[in-house]
């Protein structure tokens, strides 16, 4: 059983950065597949990024290619999305998500979900 705790959100303007931690406590987070989600409203979750156990894939929605960026460090246990320029499309709650795979975009092949973190954009 692994348990995440995603981090790091919160009330911004519109252009603003910020950077969402998604922490385990298992050690074997380091060899798990990692993918963060949003789900705004009325919506439904979509994926944002993911990355593989070793760091070394990553994958992007088009939506966010070129101001988000995950990375991981394994030694912390710990998964990031920097996530910058935000925009009020970007308005959700960011859920991290891990699967003892490769890196996936599809949220159904991932095994084990945080609480979620709400970032909210405003204009």
């Amino acid at each position: 059983q692994v348990q995440l705790v995603e981090s790091g959100g919160g009330l911004v303007q519109a252009g603003d950065s910020l950077r969402l931690s998604c922490a385990a406590s298992q050690r074997t987070f380091s060899t798990y597949a990692v993918g963060w989600f949003r789900q705004a409203p009325g919506k439904e979750r979509d994926f944002v990024a993911s990355i593989n156990w070793l760091g070394d894939i990553t994958y992007y929605a088009d939506s966010v290619k070129g101001r988000f960026t995950i990375s991981r460090d394994n030694a912390e246990n710990t998964v990031y999305l920097q996530v910058n320029s935000l925009r009020s499309e970007d308005t959700a709650v960011y859920y991290c998500a891990a699967r003892n795979g490769v890196a996936s975009k599809k949220d159904l092949q991932y095994n084990y979900w945080g609480q979620g973190t709400q970032v909210t954009v405003s204009t």
